[in-house]
């Protein structure tokens, strides 16, 4: 239990959660004790709306990020309360406004939090609407509070500078973690492989967005603080993090022919196996090592498990005879040579926690980082390119603006007591898909009754307002910190910390929970509604999109991949370039599938097909990934004018699916080719053998590492051929239903 609760008191969210309870606490107890209740209150209205603007960046982006939403949210409740009196251009203002600061969330997750903060501004302007002079102190307040709230994240900042890094790390690593045992168990005779399959897929797209927060982080701690040993350490433990990840997708195994071969032979795959788990558990110590700050004592010898692994192949090799037993050799082989490397690299990590990093350790791994990440800047031609209804933000951004002005109208005809909170619920749960809507939709109406259910019981038996208001605190730093993972929990405690405000406020604490609850039940209607009928932006529409996006960037890839082979050298920046686009673009359709599987059934036919294209672009970059980490460890010898044929035939093919994603007609092609293609692959089998034989008389050692080569690099082009031709199938297949449901 103590383990959990320090863990929880180290996380993120919980700093993130106590900067912003330590902004807002402070002007109210500072001016409740001056007897100012108000300008305390205000200025803690000022820090709680830029708080959502405060994401992890470094110092530059972060002050002028907090800057320029105070100044929006200051001016935007001074503009409310300004033109509010004038109702015949407040409304038609309010709906541009709207509009406007919806549209601020093309510029990215930056955008996206200031555009929450700006339009939540409104209905809590609506909360305390101020005449007179009374408009611009109340603003000016507002300000202050986001210019204090700024003083308390960089103070928090200076404190902790690298703690968010080892954070993200620790998450990157159990993450990985968590990936290599899904991997083990994928070695189970009776394993359910398609679920399996879909659970990597999962974390495949949760990595990927937090590799590109730790490559922000570390270029960001590398510019402003140099090449310290901590920032060292932390970039070489992300980039053996990036390798381990990229090394377990890029060898696959045929898991069925596997489990044919060896099921005859259960210690080799038990063998196997152990090791596999023993990865994912080493990884997993070295998390909690390096979060809880403890010395990091390795609990599993990996070296002893590979050298079982050895051992198993040895007598598997003595049991059938070396001529029988060739082709499983070579097959568990592999595995034992992609469990080495992981072994190399874990290995890698835990001296990078156990000592001191040198530059020399990076050896130039860390070579023009800073074109892995996205750059930040914000053109208006952006925003006018996304002013159309293909966009995704368009189309929320009025359907939001909408749905808002609508609450505002429910709230002035019908007898509600705050219609604020109508519209305040509408802006927290509406997002631009509909499952994390639908989902939001529950959790806050759950969440609201609980919180007033248990607000309610606190309130019967406490009437202390010194006690009142140091459990609101708590329940303020609760529901800040569970918001983010939980919004359920989030809700609970953020409800009980609106009603515990009041009942220190308020004597008709009753009516409030009443109300508050009613409210709450209106505005989710309301919003789920909307995001149904209002021009709603369903998954089976952007998903040509990101079919189109994955396999542009596959083929790519593969194309660095066979640039590679034939001219050898170093890995060029193109290439890690290519392979880290095919990775997220995948991931993007992995997401968007996910997002699909939340939407309503009747907006699912096509998810069968999608499922299919997904599972085999994810398959066709894990096979270009394996090709193209085999070629960068070994000493490979020179591309076949075969290879070539077979790899442009691949690309042709993934040409010919975008070809048709973009709604065009496919040139007819001639059977010859595909003829064509199967001399090829017999030149492959049998010439580059007896090519390879002349090479190496005298070198049986040598030869068989280039048979290795040679049937690991057929296999690929076996299995890139086949993935590729399903794509096209399967693309067309999806066309033609698109088209028939029109």
């Amino acid at each position: 239990m103590i383990p959990k609760i320090k863990r929880f008191a180290d996380s993120t969210h919980f700093t993130n959660a106590l900067k912003i309870t330590i902004a807002a606490v402070i002007p109210v107890l500072l001016f409740s004790h001056l007897g100012n209740f108000t300008i305390g209150f205000a200025i803690a209205l000022g820090t709680i709306l830029v708080y959502p603007s405060d994401i992890p960046s470094n110092l530059k982006h972060k002050i002028i990020g907090i800057l320029v939403t105070a100044f929006i949210v200051s001016s935007v409740n001074l503009l409310i309360n300004l033109l509010h009196p004038y109702s015949w251009i407040f409304y038609p203002f309010l709906a541009v406004l709207l509009f406007f600061l919806s549209m601020i969330s093309v510029y990215g997750q930056r955008g996206t939090m200031v555009s929450f903060s700006a339009i939540i501004t409104i209905p809590l302007a609506f909360a305390h609407l101020q005449t007179g002079w009374d408009r611009i102190e109340y603003a000016g307040l507002i300000l202050l509070g986001g210019l204090f709230y700024l003083l308390v994240s960089i103070i928090f900042f200076h404190i902790k500078p690298h703690r968010y890094g080892e954070l993200q790390i620790v998450e990157c690593i159990k993450l990985t973690s968590k990936y290599l045992k899904l991997r083990g168990d994928l070695w189970e005779v009776n394993s359910d492989r398609k679920a399996i399959t879909e659970k990597q897929l999962h974390l495949q797209v949760e990595l990927n967005a937090i590799h590109e927060n730790i490559r922000q982080i570390l270029i960001d701690n590398r510019t402003n603080s140099g090449s310290s040993n901590q920032n060292r350490k932390m970039l070489l433990v992300f980039i053996s993090l990036v390798e381990i990840m990229e090394l377990a997708i890029a060898t696959s195994f045929d898991y069925n022919k596997l489990h044919q071969k060896f099921n005859n032979h259960p210690r080799v795959l038990k063998t196997y196996q152990k090791l596999a788990n023993n990865l994912a558990k080493s990884l997993n110590d070295l998390s909690k090592s390096i979060e809880y700050g403890e010395k990091y004592v390795s609990q599993h010898n990996l070296i002893v498990d590979l050298n079982d692994l050895e051992l198993a192949i040895e007598n598997y090799e003595s049991d059938l005879g070396k001529s029988a037993a060739s082709e499983g050799v070579l097959m568990l082989s592999n595995m034992l040579l992609y469990a080495e490397k992981q072994v190399e690299k874990i290995k890698t990590l835990e001296r990078a926690f156990t000592g001191i990093v040198n530059l020399q350790d990076l050896k130039g791994r860390d070579k023009d980082l800073e074109k892995f990440i996205t750059p930040q800047y914000y053109p208006i031609s952006t925003l006018i390119e996304n002013l159309s209804f293909s966009s995704t933000v368009f189309r929320h951004s009025l359907r939001l603006t909408i749905t808002i002005l609508i609450g505002f109208l429910i709230g002035n005809i019908l007898p509600f007591q705050n219609t604020y909170w109508i519209v305040l619920t509408i802006i927290v749960i509406m997002r631009q898909g509909y499952g994390l809507t639908k989902e939001r939709t529950f959790q806050r109406i759950i969440g609201t009754i609980a919180g007033g259910f248990i607000a309610f019981g606190i309130l019967f038996l406490v009437h202390d307002s010194t006690i009142i208001g140091t459990l609101a605190i708590i329940a303020m730093l609760l529901g800040f910190s569970f918001t983010p993972t939980n919004y359920k929990v989030g809700a609970t405690f953020v409800t009980v910390y609106v009603i515990f405000l009041y009942g220190i406020l308020t004597p008709n604490i009753q009516d409030v929970i009443q109300y508050r609850i009613l409210d709450t039940l209106v505005g989710a209607v309301v919003a789920f509604l909307a995001n149904y009928f209002l021009w709603p932006s369903w998954e089976f529409v952007k998903i040509p999109v990101y079919l189109e996006n994955s396999i542009e960037a596959n083929k790519n890839y593969l194309k660095q991949i066979s640039l590679f082979y034939n001219t050898k050298g170093e890995v060029s920046t193109p290439y890690r370039l290519a392979r880290k686009h095919a990775f997220i673009e995948v991931g993007n359709l992995m997401a968007s599938f996910q997002r699909m599987l939340q939407e309503p059934k009747s907006k699912q036919t096509k998810l069968t097909k999608v499922y299919d294209l997904t599972v085999l672009n994810h398959s066709l970059l894990s096979s270009a990934a394996s090709l193209g980490t085999y070629i960068q460890s070994h000493k490979t010898t020179a591309a076949s004018e075969a290879f070539n044929v077979v790899v442009d035939k691949v690309i042709e093919n993934l040409e010919d699916a975008i070809t048709l994603l973009k709604e065009e007609k496919l040139t007819p092609k001639l059977d010859t080719v595909k003829d064509d293609l199967s001399k090829r692959f017999i030149e492959l089998n049998k010439i580059r053998t007896k090519e390879l034989k002349e090479e190496n008389d005298n070198d049986e050692d040598a030869f068989q590492l280039k048979m290795q080569e040679a049937q690991l690099v057929i296999e690929q082009l076996i299995w890139l051929t086949n993935l590729s031709e399903n794509i096209v199938k399967t693309t067309r297949s999806l066309i033609k239903t698109e088209n028939e449901l029109q």
